[in-house]
């Protein structure tokens, strides 16, 4: 496998990393590149580890793990996409930020490795296509964690810059994406979706 065709896997491993950066940058009143970052380095770090684990445990769990693979990261992204579907719909009307931590608050840790773990699951299958195909594992996950990272950091600026002005719709959208990228991966993985 080529450095073209590694890049062309980076790009599709990070798609869902992207799209939920911008969700995460829809809350973001005011852009802070520390917290866009933080943001950006954990999608980056968990779309790298993922194929390095997989690709560590080769054979040896593939039967276990891609069978369930796709129900992992539904789950979590359903979750998650659902807490912000019904924060957005139940916040008071008096404050359209409501679902949207304070102004200034620290980034939710647990939420955003939950995040990154559903949205490398799929990485993780990669791993272990790269064992059987004898891919030098150490330039495929850095290209992949380097790929994530920069598209997870436009994402947060995108979602910034549209959702500092729509406020409770975004928060909405946010949640509905989400869902929809976990019922995506699902819907794949069960063959009903090219």
């Amino acid at each position: 496998m080529g450095i073209v065709e590694l890049i062309a896997v980076a790009l599709g491993l990070s798609m869902d990393a992207f799209a939920v950066a911008i969700c995460k940058g829809l809350c973001m009143k005011r852009l802070r590149w520390r917290q866009a970052l933080v943001i950006a380095a954990f999608f980056g770090v968990f779309q790298a580890g993922m194929p390095l684990v997989g690709w560590a445990l080769g054979t040896t769990f593939a039967d276990v793990i891609t069978p369930i693979d796709h129900w992992i990261a539904f789950v979590l992204l359903a979750f998650i996409g659902g807490k912000m579907l019904w924060d957005g719909l139940h916040e008071d009307d008096e404050d359209p930020a409501a679902s949207c931590p304070a102004e200034g608050a620290p980034l939710d840790l647990r939420e955003l490795t939950l995040l990154a773990i559903a949205t490398s699951i799929d990485a993780l299958a990669v791993g272990i296509t790269f064992a059987f195909l004898a891919v030098p594992i150490g330039p495929a996950v850095t290209i992949i964690g380097l790929v994530t990272f920069g598209l997870s950091l436009i994402g947060v600026v995108v979602g910034h810059r549209f959702g500092a002005r729509f406020g409770k719709p975004a928060t909405i959208a946010g949640g509905v994406v989400l869902i929809l990228i976990g019922l995506k991966i699902l819907l794949e993985h069960l063959g009903i979706l090219a």
